[in-house]
This record gives structure tokens, C-alpha cells and sequence, in this order.
């Protein structure tokens, strides 16, 4: 009997693909290092601060179902931090709570996607961006970023597929464009005047513009980040954003769906976005305050992600300096999150693809990355430069022998 649905093949996770093979080398003893998950806890602890508030909502008992939009609090709180930041005006009922951005983009697939619709969305990508349209049965058409010093977008080269697009005779829906920005896992953050050619395009073409923008606040090299709610006043527009990263809060699994205006497309995003909510009754109670607080109290925060920042920022430059040494890799410099996603010189090895490059990297060197066909971006690798220094030294310097180990002579 097939009790399997078609589109349960869908439900993968490359990030996640080599776990349990890294679990069976920690049980045999091997130390195992993990550079595959975008996890600052790990590394970089949650602040105390925000532990604080979360210990006080349980001793509290506030931990029966919560309001399933959110808890007022924590809706404020973010009214709150996007006036601070941004000088946007929200209204309580543009933001709907959800269990990290994995479940908003799940809500946000199933209210929206037909069999046989698709979206636009940028290579690389994240890819739980592809798994979850695909799951409601529809798929992407995709642009593309370009690897050159900061991996640009082409605006022109947009418009004209955008365009080309719109004319096809196929009869398939296409419902939104995606961006991610800055961007897992190239790291890069998109200049101003590309998010405004962007906005320009969409609006032309009336298509929906959601921009995930969970890692808005770790930014460096002198990048600047610019918040598609800016630019996007009168148009439809839906914002990602969550805890897991500027708050170092992953496990939290607090994460936001932003609609901010009131055209008529927005308001029935909203209704259904909350219906959606109500359908699954509430997201984590006691993680919301602590959340809450961690927005609301604006020094403890700034303190701990200027701190953040700093840390993030000297060692992903640090782990650029040492692959750059590396003659089978070429990489393009980071300026926002944590990732980094080298090229590598597979005519240079003996190794045939990334995956292979990736497996044999664990087994042989106990160093776990990520395939960057995973990614849509085969041909590269992804690490994550969370760790600190002593740790990301040695296992690059180790990836970069074991690079010279499978050189072809």
C-alpha cells in the first residue's frame, strides 16, 4: 500500500543530511566539529538577561496556551522595535507569531500556493525555502545571485525574466518573489539601490515581495542593511523575522510573519496568516515574555548584540584569511549572519563533487560543513564561522590539508 503522499519526498533538510553519520563518529569516540548549523547558543550564549525572563515566566506558571497570534506583550515589543528601528508604524494586528520562520514559511505556503503556482527566489538559497513551496506543491523559478566581489544582484537581468515570466501561456499563478536579506548562506548584504530596483520590479508586476530579514542586525565590513519596509510603503509586502539569531535564541523558536500595510491583498494575508495560527492554538508561552523583554529592554540588548557582532565579524574574517591561503578555493568575503561559501577547484582535486567533498571531510577529517548543492550553489561549500578562533583555525587549517591530501599530482 502506498501510505506515502507524492510530496512527502520533499521533506529533506541538507543541513541536517549528514547528522546522523556525525552522531555515529561522536558514539565511536571521534570528536566531531560541527561547522554545518547556524546556531550562535552554541557558541555565544543567550543573554542572561533574557534567560532571566524566561526562568520568570515558568516560576510565573505562565505556560499554558497563549493567544496564538502572540501574547500582546510580545506583539508590542515588536510594534515597538520596527518604530525604533525603522520609523514603521505597525498595528497590532500586522504580526503574527509563529515557531521560528520554518513554520511562517509553512503557514505562509499553505495559504497562498495552488497545485502547479511558483515563486521567485535567488540561488543560493536557503533551502527550507524550496522544501516548503514544494510541499504545497508548487516550485521556483530562479534568479540568480552573481559571484563576484560581493555576489550581486543583476536588477536589468531581473526585470526582463520578471517580464518574460508574466507572458508565459503555461497558466500556473506566480504568487510572490523571495529575498533573503543578508543572505544564508553567502553572507552577503544586498546594497540599497539593488532593494530598491527590487521594489520597483515587484510593484511593476504586482507580485507579492516577502523579504526574510532574520539576521538584520549582524552586519560588518561596512555593509549596510536596509529593510525592505522602507521601501515598500503602499505595496503589499510580508516581513520574516526572529529570535534564533540577533537574539542568540534558537531553541526559543520565536519567529514573526510582518505584514504592514492595508491594501486589500495585505488584509486577507493577515486574516489568513491568523487563521493559520489559530488552527495550531499557540507557539512556546513562557520563551514569548522572555522574547518581549529582550525587545523591550533596548540597552541589554544593544550591549549583547554589539557584542555579538563583534565576535561573528572577527572571526568569519578570520576563517575568510585562512580558506584565501587555501589554492583550491576561492572565496567571496562576507559582510552580514555567519556563513561562508567557498568555491572549490574540483579540477584541481580528486574529489568529483561537493558531496563527496563534504562526506569524505567528516569521515576522514571528523568536520562537518555542508554541500553547497544543498544551496543551489553546487560546486561550493558552506561553512559556519560561529566558533571560536582556536577551533575555526584548526579545522580549516585541516580542511586546507586535506584539500593538498586529495590533489591531483
Amino acid at each position: 500500500m502506498g501510505i506515502l503522499s507524492r510530496r512527502s519526498r520533499y521533506a529533506t533538510n541538507p543541513i541536517r543530511e549528514d547528522d546522523d553519520l556525525a552522531d555515529s563518529l561522536r558514539r565511536k569516540g571521534k570528536k566531531v566539529i560541527r561547522l554545518s548549523t547556524g546556531d550562535p547558543p552554541a557558541y555565544i550564549p543567550t543573554p542572561s538577561f533574557m534567560i532571566d525572563a524566561y526562568v520568570r515566566a515558568l516560576k510565573e506558571g505562565k505556560t499554558s496556551y497563549s493567544r496564538s497570534e502572540g501574547i500582546w506583550e510580545l506583539i508590542n515589543a515588536v510594534i515597538g522595535r520596527y518604530k525604533r528601528t525603522y520609523g514603521i508604524s505597525l498595528h497590532e494586528n500586522d504580526i503574527v507569531s509563529t515557531q521560528g520562520i520554518s513554520e511562517g514559511l509553512h503557514i505562509m505556503n499553505s495559504a497562498m500556493i495552488n497545485e502547479g503556482d511558483y515563486a521567485i527566489t535567488f540561488k543560493p538559497y536557503f533551502p527550507a525555502y524550496a522544501s516548503m513551496l514544494n510541499l504545497e506543491g508548487g516550485s521556483f523559478l530562479f534568479e540568480q545571485y552573481h559571484e563576484d566581489d560581493r555576489w550581486s544582484i543583476d536588477a536589468d537581468e531581473v526585470a526582463k525574466s520578471v517580464k518574460s515570466i508574466k507572458r508565459s501561456p503555461k497558466g500556473r499563478r506566480l504568487k510572490y518573489m523571495l529575498l533573503a536579506n543578508p543572505n544564508n548562506p553567502t553572507g552577503t548584504v544586498l546594497h540599497r539601490p539593488a532593494l530598491e530596483a527590487i521594489v520597483d520590479i515587484v510593484n511593476e508586476n504586482d507580485i507579492l515581495l516577502i523579504s526574510d530579514e532574520i539576521y538584520d542586525e549582524i552586519v560588518y565590513n561596512g555593509a549596510k542593511f536596509t529593510s525592505v519596509s522602507k521601501l515598500a510603503k503602499g505595496m503589499p509586502h510580508v516581513i520574516l523575522y526572529g529570535a534564533s539569531k540577533n537574539y542568540q535564541a534558537t531553541g526559543f523558536r520565536i519567529g514573526f510573519m510582518i505584514v504592514p500595510e492595508s491594501d486589500r491583498t495585505s488584509m486577507k494575508l493577515k486574516a489568513m496568516f491568523a487563521d493559520y495560527a489559530r488552527s495550531r492554538l499557540s507557539i512556546n508561552t513562557p520563551a514569548q515574555y522572555a522574547v518581549a523583554e529582550a525587545m523591550n529592554n533596548v540597552k541589554e540588548h544593544n550591549k549583547a548584540v554589539k557584542h555579538l557582532v563583534k565576535l561573528v565579524s572577527e572571526r568569519t574574517n578570520f576563517a575568510v584569511d585562512l580558506l584565501d591561503k587555501n589554492p583550491f578555493m576561492t572565496t567571496v568575503r562576507p559582510n552580514g549572519a555567519f556563513y561562508i561559501l567557498p568555491r572549490v577547484d574540483f579540477k584541481g582535486l580528486k574529489l568529483k563533487n561537493d558531496a563527496e567533498f563534504v562526506s569524505k571531510l567528516l569521515i576522514e577529517e571528523n568536520i562537518q560543513i555542508i554541500r553547497g548543492s544543498g544551496f543551489g550553489a553546487p560546486g561550493h561549500i558552506r561553512l559556519v564561522s560561529l566558533a571560536p578562533k582556536e577551533i575555526l583555525g584548526h579545522a580549516i587549517n585541516r580542511i586546507n590539508a586535506f584539500c593538498e591530501r586529495h590533489a591531483k599530482q
